[in-house]
């Protein structure tokens, strides 16, 4: 098993005891999470650089509950890790909750941080769940 998906391993096993810290951790100070992403005005997926802006990603998850958060695969190739994660969840605003497969793709850099992170999911369902 690579190193990669090793460290992504350790990540949702912090994730699943709420250790944001140890997240960090594994960050570099210049992350960029959902890089190349369009937030397509759903809070929790604003594209942005830097630890900071990570915490703020993760205070934007208080909007609301995963009731399943369940990494299946991880699939791995050079300084990248794709994990497939069945999720679901519901928004506190709305009351609504929908199920879907999720990918998450990690990248690396030399140093073995995190340097990239971006949600490939169904961005049509969550925003209609954050609909009144």
């Amino acid at each position: 098993m690579s190193q990669h998906v090793q460290t992504v391993q350790s990540l949702y096993q912090a994730f699943g005891v709420g250790d944001i810290p140890k997240i960090l951790a594994y960050l570099s100070e210049d992350v960029q999470w959902e890089h190349d992403g369009n937030d397509h005005n759903i809070p929790w997926f604003k594209p942005g650089v830097g630890i900071a802006h990570v915490q703020n990603f993760f205070a934007s998850m208080s909007q609301f509950t995963l009731s399943r958060f369940e990494p299946q695969n991880f699939l791995a190739g050079g300084n990248q890790v794709i994990a497939t994660i069945q999720v679901t969840l519901k928004v506190h605003a709305t009351g609504k909750s929908f199920s879907e497969l999720e990918a998450h793709l990690w990248t690396f850099n030399q140093e073995g941080k995190v340097s990239g992170f971006k949600h490939l999911c169904d961005t049509h369902a969550h925003w209609l769940a954050l609909q009144p």
